[in-house]
């Protein structure tokens, strides 16, 4: 398109083309509508179900906390062969299967006294079986004293009520024995101080038959202890 104006020469504008003019005419195109989510009724089922289980489970421990009892449990460790005192002892409340045979608390005083049949471990509950009323050594048995360097016994220490084998020894010096070296089958229940020359005293127990031989064994020096598996 050409424009004139009174002061100078004619200018040409530009027309538009008619897809321009039929594009600035055009009404803006609607928004299409958002998709409509579906509820799905399993997902709807799943979630009631958990809800449900959720309170069950609060109910159970809920119930639970009330059927809990009061035991004993070991505070401080009791080797085998000692006297429990009340002060080894303390309290718990726990929840427990009616088939545990632990000890009541108010039972306290029928337990002091009595003997531990087993090393008790702090924090483990008190059971019927773990004491005794006897002290060792039991009928049928002697108690004998045996004095062991320390090159003679496991480098991790013995405890009470471990199980071990008394082996004699050849005399120093000597060539290894060639036959099967003699043993006596012994029970530690306790152990004195090592002495400053790495010495030290252990209490076993052994059959009344075999006492006489380990007491004359020991006497010589000639001994070495041997460790079996624990927890057996």
């Amino acid at each position: 398109m050409t424009v004139t104006d009174g002061a100078g020469p004619r200018r040409t504008i530009p027309s538009r083309s008619g897809a321009e003019q039929s594009a600035r005419a055009l009404p803006p195109a609607p928004l299409a509508p958002l998709p409509r989510t579906r509820r799905r009724p399993a997902l709807l089922a799943l979630g009631a179900g958990l809800m449900a289980l959720g309170v069950l489970s609060g109910a159970w421990l809920v119930n639970g906390a009330g059927d809990r009892q009061s035991v004993l449990a070991v505070a401080r460790a009791v080797p085998f062969g000692t006297v429990i005192t009340a002060s080894d002892l303390t309290r718990a409340e726990v929840s427990l299967d009616p088939a545990v045979a632990t000890v009541p608390a108010n039972e306290l005083g029928q337990i002091v006294g009595r003997i531990a049949a087993t090393d008790l471990t702090p924090g483990s509950l008190l059971t019927r079986s773990a004491v005794t009323d006897v002290a060792p050594p039991v009928r049928g048995q002697v108690l004998v004293a045996i004095a062991v360097p320390a090159t003679r016994m496991p480098a991790g220490g013995l405890q009470a009520g471990d199980r071990v084998l008394v082996v004699g020894t050849p005399a120093a010096g000597a060539d290894p024995p060639t036959l099967p070296p003699t043993t006596i089958a012994a029970t530690v229940v306790r152990l004195g101080p090592t002495d400053l020359n790495g010495v030290t005293v252990v209490d076993v127990t052994v059959t009344s038959a075999d006492g006489p031989a380990l007491a004359a064994r020991s006497a010589t020096g000639r001994i070495a202890l041997v460790l079996q598996p624990r927890g057996r």
